[in-house]
């Protein structure tokens, strides 16, 4: 049944070990850098008990509440419910989240796709995780993912260095496997559990792997160590940076520090091809919520600049409206690519409802390689004021505050109060530390951007150009249609089985 915010913040007092600043953190809950966003996902499953919108976050089945993002996609309206039930509380907050559990839920849904591949190394696989995902559904845990690994000397193998560099298996038990290594994780330290799976490794050609491993990790484990970066929150005056003070995602490196993991949370082991078909379909249905964040970024970036435009008349200048329609055309074609990958979407192998593949995974590419740009078009139409403008206790200053109410009043509509404000929201949306860290996440946070290309390459439907300029072109019948080399066919398992030797090349 789906928790409430009290429930959510009680469950966080589990006696996990967590560490800022190089001291350890007593009551996450409490902490000044990390309740910020425990405080936004109380929010969040508090707003699933409200009247106002019980409706729009939460669906009921037999007689009892579950959260809509986390159901399983059966239907292109899930689809739709998941995107309203998501837009909803980016305006309760009035900010973007990344991490709040709808956006890493759905690799679970590529696992559950995938039960035919894993069944081949072990059935126990397959019914582990169906268990897993309906107890995140009945349960609703905040389920995060962890990936990245320290990684090393990337020139090596990681069994030619310090084995610690990528997470791995260390031996087998009767009760379950025990790991060592490390993991960074955006959110580990006020979620609840992380689906713990490989990199993208370097395994050579062999077909086993200790380092080829996924499973479903409880945050308060005994040998767990969870050791955050320091947050942006409380380092700087809230009426000067209003982001930074509330939507900072603290990311945190995992310890795993001989970790056992129960054989019912491990979900697949050693086999390195079923590690790599993990990789190749993990973000068939979470990159849409990923995608989706960017939309809202967007919404931010235009509000911020048209609204200093209008404040300096400069609303009607050509120059200025191509700018704007610049960020039009980034916002919209991420709406687009949304809209379509719903509304083309495609049965998926396991007899779910995924977003259309290739849509999907070019509208990352639309979203993510074009941020940078589009951040740097919104600088130029907020101006240079949003990197000199003094701080509001300047603005309140006994001998300062008569000047800047001069000098920061443009008219009867725009007084000095609300200048001030929209410039400190332009500034750490897009000049400050945290802005600065959310774009480097956005380039990183799913994967890297040559990653984001290469799904698009294996997901994209070659054959009907290949066709077209076949027909056009008049060629001979000796021209075959053949796959493009690393191409996914239409069903997960044809894939796989197509392509045993990927690990190797």
């Amino acid at each position: 049944m789906i928790r409430t915010g009290e429930q959510y913040r009680e469950s966080l007092r589990d006696g996990r070990q967590v560490y800022m600043d190089g001291e350890k953190v007593k009551d996450v809950t409490t902490h000044p850098m990390i309740k910020p966003l425990v405080d936004i996902k109380a929010r969040m499953y508090d707003m699933a008990h409200e009247p106002e919108t019980a409706d729009i976050m939460a669906y009921e089945d037999g007689g009892e509440k579950f959260a809509v993002g986390l159901k399983l996609p059966y239907t292109q309206e899930d689809w739709w419910k998941k995107r309203r039930s998501t837009d909803r509380l980016f305006e309760e907050i009035n900010g973007v989240v990344t991490r709040v559990g709808d956006e890493t839920v759905g690799e679970m849904w590529s696992l559950y796709d995938g039960q035919d591949v894993l069944n081949e190394v072990d059935p126990q696989f397959s019914a582990n995780i169906k268990r897993h995902i309906a107890k995140v559904i009945d349960e609703d845990p905040f389920h995060v993912s962890a990936n990245t690994d320290p990684k090393g000397d990337r020139s090596k193998a990681p069994q030619d260095q310090d084995p610690d560099m990528l997470l791995h298996v260390i031996k087998e038990t009767d009760e379950g496997i025990v790991v060592r290594g490390a993991k960074y994780e955006t959110a580990a330290p006020y979620s609840n559990q992380a689906f713990t799976k490989p990199t993208i490794a370097n395994w050579g050609n062999e077909a086993y792997s200790d380092y080829a491993v996924g499973f479903i990790c409880e945050l308060n484990s005994p040998g767990i160590k969870i050791i955050c970066r320091t947050g942006f929150a409380t380092r700087r005056p809230a009426e000067d940076y209003p982001l930074s003070n509330k939507f900072d995602e603290v990311d945190a490196l995992v310890i795993f520090d001989n970790v056992l993991i129960p054989w019912e949370n491990v979900l697949f082991y050693r086999h390195t091809k079923a590690a790599t078909f993990i990789r190749a379909t993990l973000h068939r249905y979470s990159a849409f919520a990923f995608v989706q964040r960017n939309l809202k970024y967007a919404d931010m970036m235009i509000g911020a600049a048209l609204f200093n435009v209008r404040q300096t008349g400069l609303e009607h200048q050509q120059a200025v409206q191509e700018k704007l329609a610049k960020l039009a055309v980034y916002r919209e074609g991420i709406n687009a690519h949304l809209t379509a990958a719903i509304s083309l979407a495609e049965e998926s192998p396991g007899g779910l409802m995924m977003p259309n593949q290739s849509l999907l995974y070019t509208g990352r590419v639309h979203a993510c390689s074009q941020a940078h740009e589009m951040i740097h078009i919104a600088r130029e139409l907020c101006g240079g004021q949003i990197c000199v403008t003094p701080d509001a206790a300047t603005f309140a200053g006994e001998e300062t505050s008569e000047w800047l109410e001069k000098f920061y009043s443009i008219n009867e509509s725009w007084v000095s109060t609300d200048r001030r404000k929209l410039l400190a929201f332009a500034r750490d949306l897009m000049n400050s530390d945290y802005a600065g860290h959310r774009l480097t996440f956005q380039l990183f946070a799913q994967s890297p951007p040559f990653a984001h290309l290469g799904a698009v390459y294996r997901n994209f439907n070659w054959d009907g150009p290949l066709r077209f300029v076949k027909k056009a072109a008049g060629l001979s019948d000796n021209v075959h249609d053949q796959k493009l080399d690393g191409h996914q066919d239409s069903t997960v398992g044809r894939w796989f089985k197509n392509h045993t030797d990927m690990v190797g090349k």
